[in-house]
């Protein structure tokens, strides 16, 4: 199989956004942008959230870039005409070579069958459901977010399958792959909506649900109607559960329960006084430095009930 050209070099921080948009001009097929110290103790994590200032993100103090070439491409003439295009010098680089691949096996290759728990697995579709399973979430995310693999998906299975009643009426707030609606259905819930503001996500969300043969809707946002739910999950990240928690709230019933996740356990304060005039959330579970909070709606003042009834 034929090799493409690549080349990596590192720059400020403050410069990473300029050079990529250069070498994308100049001809590269791909430029991803990565901390240089990644895999050793200096490593810097980074969370960028919907609702964070522009002015106040910060990204790596070195960002690593690594430009992938055309078979047949000449490296260093692509990086001398990004850098004549920002009108500077080309930086110190290495140039390397990447064997073409069936990227669809290689990325499938990263992701088995997950154990949630005892007896419930995810199984990605490509791969046999193990021997013992009794409960099997087959997933294919296809273009959405959601292989299973990360343990906020983890915390949130779990919290399903301990507080879904079979009468329960469910919706999955940022459905991505589908994963969590399917979960609830599977667990007995009378009902499973999906919202998903990525039309990818609704697509991959209806597929998976066929698949594993649950009855569930997905729908973008406008199609949702006024209706308040027994449970309600969240799997999303601490600002936009922040910003969302008016309208999640409102989407509970009196007496209802919430399930949120993707809240690191340094974000938890934040997002628990967001949601203080509804709910009192309470630390369900942790894992690897990820908090489920969870609670139950208070009644509403006058008990004229949701605000969305």
């Amino acid at each position: 199989m034929a090799s493409y050209p690549a080349l990596r070099f590192d720059v400020a921080d403050e410069d990473a956004e300029a050079w990529a948009d250069a070498l994308l001009d100049a001809g590269a097929l791909a430029v991803d942008v990565s901390d240089p110290r990644a895999g050793t103790p200096d490593e810097t994590p980074l969370y960028g959230e919907p609702g964070i200032d522009a002015d106040s993100a910060r990204g790596w103090p070195v960002s690593r870039l690594s430009a992938l070439c055309a078979v047949g491409a000449d490296p260093d003439a692509l990086l001398a005409a990004a850098a004549a295009a920002l009108a500077t010098t080309p930086p110190s680089h290495a140039i390397y070579a990447v064997p073409e691949q069936d990227w669809v096996r290689a990325t499938q290759a990263q992701f088995g069958p997950i154990a949630i728990e005892p007896g419930v697995w995810i199984v990605p579709s490509w791969e046999k459901t193990p021997a013992g399973a009794e409960i099997a979430i087959e997933l294919d995310p296809g273009l959405a977010f959601g292989t299973g693999s990360h343990p906020t998906t983890r915390l949130c299975v779990q919290w399903l399958r301990a507080n879904v009643d079979p009468a329960a009426e469910v919706l999955d707030y940022g459905c991505g792959s589908g994963i969590l609606a399917i979960a609830a259905a599977k667990f007995g819930a009378a009902r499973v909506t999906g919202i998903d503001v990525d039309a990818q996500a609704i697509r991959a969300s209806v597929d998976n649900a066929h698949r594993n043969g649950v009855t569930a809707r997905f729908v973008l946002p406008d199609a949702l109607a006024p209706h308040a739910y027994d449970v309600v999950v969240a799997n999303i990240l601490s600002n936009p559960l922040i910003l969302l928690a008016p309208a999640l709230a409102g989407r509970v019933r009196d007496g209802g329960r919430i399930a949120l996740a993707g809240i690191l356990d340094a974000q938890e304060d934040a997002v628990r006084a967001a949601y203080a005039p509804w709910f009192t959330l309470a630390a369900w579970r942790r894992a690897e430095g990820w908090v489920l909070l969870a609670g139950t709606r208070h009644p509403t003042r006058g008990g004229a009930g949701s605000a969305t009834r």
